[in-house]
């Protein structure tokens, strides 16, 4: 298969088990976990993962001595805020709510890789952002938003997030270059992980484990291995083929996979302006990354 295909196709399936996850992870929190003990929890499990599996790939090692800070950097911005934030925030506001806000990401992503990266900002990346940001608003819009002041601070946490994840697609890319996917995604989440035990590390002792049903004991293994360790390491490999807004751009099609779910369980109805706003989020994708190849940002075939 084509290469840029099957980079393509890791961002998609990346968007679907994001979609997915507002779905099965439904209920979790704060019923029987809170947000920082859940957590510390997906990130442990999540960090002993990635290191069996760079044991059973890989022998690369770090090169650099300086590398490490710029794992805890990422880290930062990857792991730990990013994941304290959004549950935090997700637990005030609607999944509605962060679906919209979350359209920032890619926006926000195209400035600060200008910032930092010296990318190119062109005519088809804004074009293409901005159609599939509106495609997702009108998705979303037709849903419940919630008003009120929880839902205000979580519409601000949620926002945070997605400057947080912007950052971190910017700031890891370099790594990226320099080594293998799985050698970073290991090393980012072993310090997130660090960082986060503080924030945990009580809250996850109040928790009755035993007092779980199957169905939310399977929600959070989806959690931990779909939206922790695979989304991690398909977002890392694409990285390092393509740049930070393509990856960051396929944000747009959680709440498409999202809405399709839900219309499958019989949860949504049907309606034909919801195809108009899928196919606008997939003709953004299009406009993104059809852009002119450069020596920073090829993808190989």
């Amino acid at each position: 298969m084509n290469k840029t295909w099957q980079i393509h196709g890791a961002l998609a399936l990346v968007g679907l088990i994001y979609g997915a996850n507002y779905v099965i992870a439904k209920g979790v929190m704060p019923n029987y976990m809170s947000p920082n003990a859940f957590i510390l929890l997906r990130a442990t499990v999540a960090t002993i993962l990635f290191w069996i599996y760079h044991a059973l790939t890989s022998s690369e090692k770090v090169i650099r001595k300086k590398d490490y800070w710029l794992f805890a950097k990422c880290a930062v911005f990857g792991v730990m805020g990013n994941q304290l934030i959004f549950f935090n925030g997700l637990s005030l506001t609607s999944p509605v709510n962060a679906s919209i806000i979350m359209t920032a990401n890619p926006i926000i992503v195209l400035v600060i890789s200008f910032w930092l990266l010296n990318e190119k900002i062109t005519w088809r990346k804004i074009i293409g952002i901005l159609i599939g940001a509106v495609g997702v608003i009108l998705l979303v819009l037709n849903k419940e938003v919630s008003i009120d002041n929880d839902a205000f601070l979580g519409d601000i946490f949620i926002f945070l997030n997605a400057t947080f994840y912007a950052i971190y697609l910017v700031m890891v890319k370099p790594l990226m270059q320099r080594y293998e996917p799985i050698t970073v995604v290991k090393w980012v989440f072993l310090f997130g992980t660090l960082m986060i035990v503080p924030f945990g590390i009580v809250p996850i002792f109040d928790v009755e484990f035993q007092a779980f049903p199957s169905g939310i004991w399977w929600s959070i293994v989806y959690v931990i291995i779909g939206t922790t360790f695979l989304a991690y390491l398909l977002n890392a490999m694409a990285l390092k083929h393509v740049n930070s807004t393509i990856v960051g751009y396929y944000i747009y099609l959680q709440p498409v996979f999202a809405t399709l779910i839900t219309i499958i369980l019989g949860q949504e109805v049907f309606r034909w302006e919801k195809t108009v706003f899928a196919l606008m989020i997939f003709f953004g994708v299009y406009l993104v990354s059809q852009q002119k190849k450069t020596k920073n940002e090829e993808a190989t075939n």
